[in-house]
């Protein structure tokens, strides 16, 4: 009797210990995190992050960086120099990210920990989109098998095609110029918008704005396009199965010569080469008059508001994308990038004690769910977002809608982790987003953007080099990133000094294309081409 009552008291303690909060039940677990955060969020009080450490027994301890791209690198950089780095980074990939050489590097080191078997432990939802998804399986896993970091996992249709041209059309209805379809054309029209003072400020101030981060913003592989296939990443491309770079050959030169023109008329903003997103954005969204006569960005809220009171976005349905513009010879590319790049957001240091890192791959493990993707996403329930209502339709009009988004509050913006938490963003959860068929309205923006990308998508070269699906060889890993830095820093500034004209296209491209045989251009394609080929064994 005595045994039966002991198993029987014994049994409802152990209901007790489960149904009581874990807060009452220890200490909260405390987690060192590395994070971007925007001017808009507060990571410590957000009302994601309260909810997870209610949610998960922990408490966050943040090291923020801002959203500017060499900020966010530098620092995280340093960190892992200097040894002070923290239990966990969460990044976000069109900010900064641990690369694929980042992670072999770092992991061989013993600075990262491994991840596979904290996955097949504790996070059941991140295993299966692993298995779900082969794409996703092959960016997070190494030949060898391991999976030293977690990427976000995004199939976003208009993030593919992200360089895109966004054109002020108002200004072409105000000057009757049709829509640009050449090289010769966007430049006439740029020409135009300045001399003709399209924005009325008595000034010769309208011009092709751009930036230095991701995202699209950067205007030359767009213009680039016209010519020679810029991926804006590698300037790597292939001929007949054999890897080569495109940043020698006349089609680039060609390129450079053409937006050198542009430059030199003063219709290609000098600060394109230089802004940060706060920059590009203050200058888009100027308030004494209306600067920008086409904007680069994968969408247009990247240079203009399009979020917001109605008095706060006057500039935003201004903007129309164009599709790639048709070169002298009838090249017309269009930059593909895949929705998900290879590296990682995720990843867990040595300093992570095991506590650490079980709680860490929890909550990971939540956002792929679509109640966790809603909240750190989206935000809060009834707030941010709410169910579909009947009669309403989705993005893509032959799924079910499952959620509507109420217009972007920035009263509200600190309910959620936004970009932060997008570790899973499949066509399932894009394509089932409420959406007006008005497209010039915050409602329809979603749509707006696909309807854009509809005019890239196919005309990606047949001769790009799929980079994303490669993983660098160990044993030259730090050589083949040496190399890549070297030779894409020399490229991007003698790109720009041939196109500001410090540099003479006529007197100084021989020694240019010398420079780069200089860096060991033949060894790096060496090393690119020897992993091309492993991909296709």
């Amino acid at each position: 009797m005595k045994k039966v009552l002991f198993v029987f008291f014994l049994s409802v303690l152990t209901m007790l210990l489960v149904i009581m909060p874990t807060s009452a039940q220890s200490e909260p677990i405390a987690i060192n995190i590395f994070s971007p955060q925007p001017a808009s969020r507060d990571l410590a009080t957000n009302a994601f992050s309260l909810s997870l450490e209610k949610m998960f027994n922990v408490k966050f301890n943040w090291t923020t960086t801002t959203y500017d791209n060499t900020d966010a690198s530098e620092k995280r950089n340093l960190a892992l120099a200097s040894g002070d780095y923290p239990d966990v980074f969460m990044l976000v990939p069109w900010v900064d990210q641990f690369s694929q050489i980042d992670l072999l590097k770092y992991g061989q080191q013993g600075v990262i920990l491994p991840l596979n078997d904290l996955i097949n432990q504790y996070a059941p939802n991140v295993k299966a989109a692993l298995e779900k998804f082969p794409d996703f399986k092959a960016f997070a896993t190494t030949p060898d098998g391991k999976i030293w970091g977690i990427p976000q996992f995004i199939q976003c249709y208009h993030c593919s095609y992200a360089n895109k041209m966004w054109v002020n059309s108002k200004w072409l209805k105000k000057l009757n110029i049709a829509t640009p379809v050449t090289t010769e054309d966007f430049k006439n029209m740029l020409i135009a918008f300045r001399e003709k003072d399209a924005n009325g400020d008595g000034q010769p101030d309208e011009v092709l704005g751009g930036a230095t981060m991701d995202y699209g913003t950067r205007p030359i592989p767009y213009l680039m396009n016209a010519f020679a296939y810029d991926d804006d990443r590698t300037f790597l491309v292939l001929n007949n199965g054999k890897v080569e770079t495109v940043a020698t050959t006349q089609a680039w030169k060609d390129g450079l010569t053409y937006i050198k023109s542009l430059y030199d008329a003063g219709v290609l903003d000098q600060t394109a080469f230089t802004n940060n997103a706060d920059a590009y954005s203050s200058e888009g969204n100027n308030a004494n008059a209306e600067m920008l006569s086409a904007g680069a960005g994968m969408h247009p809220h990247i240079f203009v508001n399009c979020f917001g009171a109605a008095d706060t976005t006057p500039y935003c349905y201004d903007y129309d994308a164009i599709p790639p513009l048709t070169g002298p010879d009838g090249t017309q590319f269009a930059s593909y990038l895949p929705n998900t790049v290879p590296g990682a957001d995720f990843v867990l240091t040595n300093k992570a004690s095991q506590e650490v890192q079980i709680a860490a791959i929890k909550i990971l493990d939540y956002m792929f769910t679509f109640d966790g993707h809603m909240a750190g996403i989206q935000g809060i329930k009834g707030i941010n977002w709410r169910d579909p209502e009947p009669g309403e339709v989705a993005n893509n009009t032959s799924v079910k809608p499952l959620y509507k988004l109420f217009q972007n509050d920035p009263a509200t913006a600190n309910n959620l982790w936004g970009e932060l938490a997008q570790y899973l963003d499949d066509v399932a959860i894009r394509d089932a987003q409420v959406q007006s068929p008005d497209i010039y309205t915050q409602d329809g923006y979603e749509h707006r953007l696909l309807l854009a990308t509809d005019l890239y998508n196919g005309h990606e070269s047949p001769n790009l080099f799929p980079f994303w699906l490669l993983w660098p060889d160990p044993t030259v890993a730090d050589e083949q990133a040496l190399l890549k830095q070297n030779i894409n820093d020399y490229i991007n500034s003698n790109t720009l000094a041939f196109v500001t004209g410090t540099k003479s296209l006529d007197t100084d491209w021989d020694s240019y294309v010398k420079g780069l045989d200089d860096l060991n251009l033949a060894r790096y394609l060496e090393i690119n081409q020897k992993a091309y080929d492993a991909l296709k064994k």
